[in-house]
């Protein structure tokens, strides 16, 4: 066959420096090291999608260790076994010569084993006088000795993220059926309310849901989900509260004006008059009970706010709203514009929705007034997050899929 940068003797890839590192570091093994050879097979049969391995290259791993005499990998000991390529075949489940050869190159590949090639090319040992190997070519086992703890943490990542999935995957479950049961029991209750348009959102949530292979696609199926459920309550919710005695609505109404004040006069100072109206003297409700939305949910929906908190990254809600109020200084929004919206959605939702209107900069031409319109419509019950946040979500969900 052909030498040189395309193939090298026996089908074998041609040396790349990301080869030569991986001999390197194999070089530097631990003295006295030793694994179970087993064992690290196992971590890398668990890691194999973050290896890039199949099934058949793990069998033609098996099948190596196999003639490896010891139950461990030393590193005083010959590392190197160099059983012919019929011999391969038959330990591996009989495979082919061509697919043999394709498999022990991704093995090399992956960092899993090293060539070891003799003059000729030929796999063979050399005994001393006292029948020991002096010499072996073939495939060396020392890369599994020199990584085993980096493969087991990799196995490691492996299943957390499985477990990861399944309570992501448990959680929608819970998330379709509650929003099912909630559409079933206000249709037969005759509550009320465009059922149908929460029907229809119900129906392509789970259509996207079929598609959603990853894990940041299923996260923002559960979000959307998650969304409509709440969405569901509080159309619920609006013909049950006024049921409730006058004085019980009351208490409601001042538990939610008062809550959260100490973090919104932290934030930003509210100014004395604005337009005429001072801002101490309004007595504003809120229609529903304050509802936050998850954070992670809301920075996906809204990814440009994070630019403008400290350190460019946001983990708490504190540094939410701090970067909402930077936000709410640079798009020209007034001081008791933002605080009416403190008061009448919470700290929390007010801080959401100066990011909402962020993402939506280029198309809103005073973005004071149309904070002060959603305030408004919020104190009416006519306005909620939710659908906003969605809309913003599947308008980013095809960017999160790619990067992801």
């Amino acid at each position: 066959m052909q030498t040189g940068n395309v193939t090298t003797p026996f089908g074998r890839r041609p040396m790349t420096l990301a080869l030569v590192k991986g001999q390197l570091a194999t070089a530097n093994i631990k003295a006295g090291k030793t694994v179970d050879k087993w064992k690290v097979y196992r971590s890398a049969c668990e890691a194999r999608a973050l290896l890039g391995l199949r099934d058949r290259a793990l069998a033609v791993l098996n099948a190596l260790l196999s003639f490896y005499p010891e139950q461990e990998l030393s590193e005083d000991r010959n590392l190197v076994v160099f059983p012919s390529n019929a011999q391969l075949a038959v330990r591996s489940n009989g495979i082919a010569g061509t697919t043999l050869r394709e498999n022990l190159a991704l093995l090399v590949d992956a960092g899993l084993i090293h060539r070891n090639d003799s003059p000729n090319g030929k796999r063979y040992a050399r005994k001393g006088h006292d029948g020991e190997i002096e010499t072996a070519y073939g495939f060396s086992l020392a890369p599994l000795l020199a990584r085993s703890e980096e493969l087991a943490l990799m196995a490691h990542q492996v299943a957390e993220e499985s477990r990861r999935l399944r309570i992501i995957r448990e959680r929608i479950t819970i998330a379709r059926r509650n929003v099912r049961k909630l559409i079933t029991a206000a249709v037969e209750e005759g509550a009320s309310g465009n059922w149908q348009a929460v029907e229809d959102a119900l129906v392509g949530a789970i259509a996207r849901l079929k598609l959603a292979k990853t894990t940041a696609a299923l996260e923002a199926c559960l979000d959307e989900l998650s969304l409509l459920n709440d969405e569901a309550v509080n159309m619920l919710e609006h013909q049950i509260i006024p049921q409730k005695s006058g004085a019980n609505d009351s208490e409601i109404r001042h538990h939610i004006q008062n809550s959260n004040t100490e973090s919104l006069i932290e934030l930003e100072p509210s100014s004395e008059k604005e337009q005429g109206e001072p801002v101490a003297n309004k007595q504003r409700q809120s229609a529903e009970p304050v509802k936050t939305f998850p954070l992670g949910m809301v920075l996906r929906a809204c990814p440009q706010i994070s630019g403008y908190a400290v350190g460019g990254a946001i983990s708490l809600w504190r540094e939410l709203m701090a970067a909402a109020v930077v936000v709410r200084t640079m798009l020209g929004v007034s001081p008791s514009a933002y605080q009416d919206a403190c008061e009448i959605m919470g700290p929390e939702n007010a801080a959401v929705a100066m990011a909402c209107v962020l993402e939506r900069a280029g198309h809103i031409t005073s973005p004071g007034g149309y904070l002060r319109d959603l305030t408004r419509r919020t104190e009416q019950g006519k306005f909620s997050l939710g659908p906003m946040l969605m809309a913003l979500l599947r308008t980013h969900e095809p960017q999160q899929q790619q990067s992801a």
